[in-house]
């Protein structure tokens, strides 16, 4: 369950309730000002900003927040926000990575370790799971954009290392040193994106049950609910039928 998966499915329906709307944007725009801090807030100079703004427009974050989100690093305002990393297994001995940005690294470490241990899962030290996990950037494109051979032939001439397409939508995966080249290419090609960002590529996959598996879920569910969790990988393995049965739920 990670990238263009069934963990992407869970998110996606996650995403599109109304009630999870505003945690999303406030999620983008913390994002996008710690980007601009971290550089120069022009988009154009930035990789970093360029990619969260990118990501923002993709799930209709409104102008006046982007700008907002920018002009907060800008003012000097902006509190200092580090990224942080946190491995741990879940039900069934699935591996799970959750990426946050935090100004209070005790505060979100915490409730991370709670939540784990409230689904039956355990946080572990850096580098327990991460190692089963390939860093690599992945780029998405809607299905419309072009062919699934087309897709393919640019991908390999812009330097990524494949491409797999659906209904759902075409989705290049590359070396994470070569996110920005790679998606520039394409970008010229085809525009921008709907989503470039660095993941966590699972090297082997954990099957799970539907007991597991719904766990799993509100394990998720509940990282994402906290405001510090960015973004949450897992190599979980849960069969189609099950999935439908999750879905439906």
């Amino acid at each position: 369950m990670a990238g263009h998966s069934q963990f992407k499915n869970i998110m996606h329906r996650k995403g599109k309730q109304d009630k999870m709307r505003s945690k999303i944007f406030s999620k983008l725009a913390r994002e996008i000002t710690v980007a601009a801090k971290a550089g120069i807030p022009d988009p154009s100079a930035n990789a970093r900003l360029r990619l969260a703004i990118q990501n923002a427009r993709a799930e209709n974050l409104p102008k006046d927040n982007i700008e907002r989100a920018i002009k907060k690093a800008q003012g000097g305002d902006a509190e200092n926000y580090d990224t942080v990393r946190y491995e741990g297994y879940g039900p069934g001995g699935v591996a799970v990575i959750v990426e946050a940005l935090t100004d209070n690294r005790n505060r979100t470490a915490s409730n991370v370790r709670a939540q784990f241990t409230k689904f039956g899962g355990n946080l572990g030290e850096s580098g327990s799971v991460s190692f089963m996990f390939t860093r690599a950037g992945e780029i998405i494109y809607p299905a419309a954009k072009a062919s699934a051979d087309a897709i393919l032939e640019a991908a390999i001439d812009a330097g990524a290392d494949d491409a797999e397409s659906d209904e759902e939508g075409h989705t290049i995966t590359c070396a994470f040193e070569s996110i920005g080249e790679v998606s520039s290419a394409l970008a010229a090609k085809f525009g921008d994106a709907d989503s470039v960002k660095a993941v966590w590529k699972p090297q082997t996959m954990t099957p799970v049950d539907q007991e597991k598996a719904e766990s799993l879920m509100k394990l998720v569910d509940a990282l994402d609910e906290d405001d510090d969790v960015q973004v949450v990988f897992s190599n979980a393995d849960i069969p189609d039928d099950v999935m439908a049965k999750l879905n439906a739920a």
